[in-house]
């Protein structure tokens, strides 16, 4: 099975990019995007010059609890720089969401709640809406810092080659990811 049958088996299709999608971003060395797979993981991320961000993290099932993950953000977190990720808003009835809120909390990623991502899947159609998780080794960084490397990532990687991949042009950045303060803070439910 490929790395990216077993993302797409595994994360909601609404979340995916295309599979060409992939291959331009790594094809492309100006992106900084990189795949570190192993036997029991897949971590696709872009490493920016004042940031990091996590596209996908994926642990095999049968393994997870077993240090892998923690290990792979150990070692981006050795880069020294913020990282940036992308999660579903907690899901009581889901279990991979809440377990993957936990997990998260537990490395020391904070919710910033500030930012509203709400976007159309390349690939469904349908809206999506997601909730921001960051980590930095500055305590002092701010969620408009935040909003802003998040919009580079939609602007630079989400959006890259959409007419050509996905035959339309996706929304504008600042339609996508703005900052919107009455939302609450997902991870503050979440008992670690």
């Amino acid at each position: 099975m490929t790395w990216y049958t077993k993302l797409k088996d595994y994360f909601p299709q609404d979340e995916m990019k295309s599979k060409e999608h992939f291959e331009a971003l790594l094809s492309n060395e100006s992106k900084g995007y990189y795949i570190d797979e192993g036997k029991n993981h897949i971590l696709l991320y872009a490493e920016r010059d004042k940031f990091i961000f996590i596209d996908y993290l994926y642990v095999i099932g049968n393994v997870r609890g077993s240090g892998i993950g923690k290990k792979l953000l150990d070692e981006l977190k050795l880069k020294g720089k913020p990282i940036f990720l992308e999660v579903e808003p907690a899901n009581e009835t889901e279990e991979d969401t809440q377990r993957r809120l936990k997990f998260y909390k537990r490395e020391g990623f904070k919710h910033a709640s500030s930012v509203h991502y709400k976007k159309t899947s390349p690939v469904t159609d349908e809206e999506v809406e997601l909730e921001i998780l960051y980590w930095s080794p500055d305590p002092a960084l701010m969620e408009q810092d935040v909003l802003k490397g998040m919009q580079d990532v939609y602007r630079e990687l989400h959006t890259y080659k959409d007419e050509e991949l996905y035959g339309r042009s996706l929304e504008p950045t600042e339609q996508v990811l703005k900052i919107h303060v009455d939302k609450t803070n997902i991870l503050e439910e979440i008992k670690s």
